[in-house]
């Protein structure tokens, strides 16, 4: 039986909502039996909003229990022990994301509910960055106004701390330029187009870009430590959060990356940033090992949840890299993908998990593996 919002140890009553054979989606009524690590949660929206899962519980108690379900999956699914103890990167719990997507009903602005597609109307959110929190109260002061176009379904917010991009994700019809400009009136800070995160990256608004604001850069130092060297290649580039500094450390790198828009942000970045020395492609990592001959000194891979999947396993062995390291965002895509490389001669030296996303189960994992 799976129940949201408890506790290991908790007594509960709770309500089945889906049952499938050996197994159970139930709701909680009641916590008879509370934990003694249990604390209230701060925001009143969490348990029916489907952002958050964690606030239930102290920060440490949430690392913690995510490094647990990392070994688990990793001994479960992967049949692989940790190499020695798992190191932890995190940063402030609250605050920390500089990206978000809303949703707008009938007058009303918000998230999706867990499990759901109904509206769960907000006026702020605690994981979000001041800038962020004004922008969504003075988005839902402004749909009080006749000017609000109500057409508009769905926009996607992200901001630097100084500057704000506004994107339209859904509309059933175009939306007038004099919009952008009531905007701009209204929310100090707006800026058109592409926005420059920190100074450093241009993100468009169909890139990915990490949105905890604390760890970007901690995420970097972690990943490439004193990395160095004449050639890496980072597959699933992005804009570059990766391939610009591995370009001050080795000599060539290319960079793959399948969406066009982040391919065009990225060598954006590398221009401004003065790096002739990253070549970017448009191609899927599939597609571009497949015609790789030899391989690089050092290869990143940062993929989707999804993982890197059984053909890019097969290159990888194929062509035995020195050394790969993988950040993934999913333990058990990762558990499976590891256990692919190890069973043909990879060994995993190092894992670090990065928490970029407190308050939630979702976690990231930096894998350091090497061919000897």
């Amino acid at each position: 039986m799976f129940t949201p919002f408890v506790l290991p140890g908790e007594r509960i009553v709770a309500r089945a909502r889906q049952e499938k054979p050996g197994l159970v989606r139930a709701e909680t009524l009641e916590v008879v039996d509370a934990a003694p690590e249990r604390v209230p949660a701060p925001c009143q929206y969490f348990g029916r909003c489907g952002g958050c899962h964690y606030q239930h519980a102290p920060y440490e108690y949430q690392l913690a229990a995510k490094l647990r379900i990392l070994t688990e999956e990793l001994r479960r699914l992967g049949k692989i022990d940790p190499p020695g103890e798992i190191a932890t990167v995190s940063a402030e719990p609250w605050g920390y994301r500089n990206r978000a997507q809303v949703h707008i009903e009938d007058g009303r602005l918000g998230y999706r509910e867990a499990r759901s597609h109904r509206l769960c109307p907000i006026d702020h959110c605690p994981i979000s960055s001041p800038k962020l929190n004004d922008t969504i109260g003075s988005l839902v002061r402004m749909m009080r106004d006749s000017r609000w176009p109500r057409f508009v379904r769905s926009l996607e917010i992200f901001t630097d701390e100084r500057e704000v991009q506004i994107n339209v994700l859904d509309t059933d019809r175009p939306v007038a330029r004099r919009f952008f400009d009531w905007c701009a009136e209204e929310i100090p800070g707006l800026v058109p187009g592409a926005l420059d995160y920190d100074g450093r990256f241009r993100v468009s608004s169909n890139s990915f870009f990490q949105v905890n604001r604390f760890l970007a850069d901690r995420l970097v130092e972690t990943v490439l430590g004193d990395l160095s060297g004449a050639t890496a290649l980072d597959l699933y580039a992005g804009v570059g959060l990766f391939s610009l500094p591995l370009a001050r450390r080795f000599q060539n790198v290319t960079a793959i990356e399948s969406g066009g828009g982040a391919v065009r942000d990225l060598q954006f970045n590398a221009t401004r940033a003065e790096l002739a020395n990253i070549h970017a492609e448009q191609r899927t990592a599939e597609e571009f090992l497949a015609g790789l001959r030899q391989a690089p000194d050092f290869m990143l891979l940062d993929p989707p949840r999804s993982g890197i999947g059984k053909t890019v396993v097969e290159r990888l062995t194929a062509l035995r890299p020195r050394r790969v390291t993988i950040v993934a965002c999913d333990p058990a895509t990762l558990a499976r993908d590891l256990a692919g490389l190890v069973a043909n001669g990879f060994r995993l030296d190092k894992l670090t998990l990065v928490d970029l996303f407190p308050q939630t189960f979702h976690l990231e994992t930096v894998a350091e593996l090497t061919t000897g």
